[in-house]
């Protein structure tokens, strides 16, 4: 088991970067892991920074798992990449990531979430997470009983680019969400709750399933960047477009 210990909560050093739009970069272009507070894999080669296929810079993340696949004691099959961020209630932040399908990823009805921002208190399903079910990607807000607020297609062996804006608050009529596919806006501001009462959040990156999928499957990350600004997270080029009859409808799904 590969298992780092965690270093200081990112909200530990904010107030010494508050003057800058970049607060913290996971985007693997040091070549290693460095740049997360802990690692969660039961061998190196589940994690492995490539330069093979990426989508910004040299580097990338491939995060691969098999069935059986379990390095901390808690339900599904993962391996996975953990900062601990614990972003102050009503803090306000820009989130860059992309993720890429490859072909042999698994078609299944059961959960595989991919980017998840989880609560510091026990066991469920998590305030904010991205997950993947017969086929699509969905975005839901609230824990298994919440609300999904966005909807697309898998499109294997292609990256999709995220940028996410959240007001952190588990009041609904403070927190906020929205959220940007591939430059364009598929979710508009939406007050929401985004963190459970009293608690705090912390990033997973990877890649987290339920245990009965049989297949060994990969997927790959790229560029994660925490801004306090959009220009700092938005691709260059691509100007922030209107949601064009995307479907945001909110359908149910089942995750841990």
């Amino acid at each position: 088991m590969l298992r780092l210990l965690k270093l200081a909560p990112l909200a530990l050093l904010l107030p010494f970067v508050a003057q800058a739009s970049v607060v913290w970069k996971g985007d693997f272009e040091t070549g290693d892991l460095s740049q997360y507070s802990e690692t969660w894999a039961v061998a190196p080669d589940r994690m492995q920074v490539e330069g093979d296929l990426v989508r910004d810079g040299n580097k990338a993340l491939k995060v691969t798992v098999q069935q059986g696949d379990k390095p901390i004691n808690a339900s599904g099959n993962r391996n996975e990449l953990v900062q601990g961020t614990y972003e102050p209630d009503g803090s306000e932040f820009y989130y860059k990531w992309s993720t890429l399908f490859p072909q042999e990823f698994p078609s299944s009805p059961r959960w595989q979430v991919f980017t998840q921002w989880h609560h510091d208190g026990c066991c469920g399903s998590p305030p904010l997470e991205f997950f993947v079910t017969n086929d699509k990607m969905n975005m839901r807000v609230g824990g298994s009983s919440g609300e999904v607020l966005w909807q697309a297609p898998v499109q294997r062996d292609q990256w999709n680019d995220f940028v996410m804006h959240v007001k952190w608050s588990p009041d609904p009529n403070v927190g906020f969400i929205e959220l940007y596919h591939n430059g364009q806006l598929v979710v508009p501001k939406r007050n929401i709750a985004t963190r459970f009462p009293d608690m705090q959040g912390y990033l997973q990156l990877g890649y987290y399933r339920d245990a009965t999928i049989p297949q060994t499957a990969s997927v790959y990350h790229d560029g994660f960047t925490m801004a306090t600004t959009l220009e700092e997270v938005m691709p260059a080029g691509a100007a922030p477009l209107p949601p064009e009859g995307g479907d945001t409808s909110t359908l149910a799904a089942t995750a841990p």
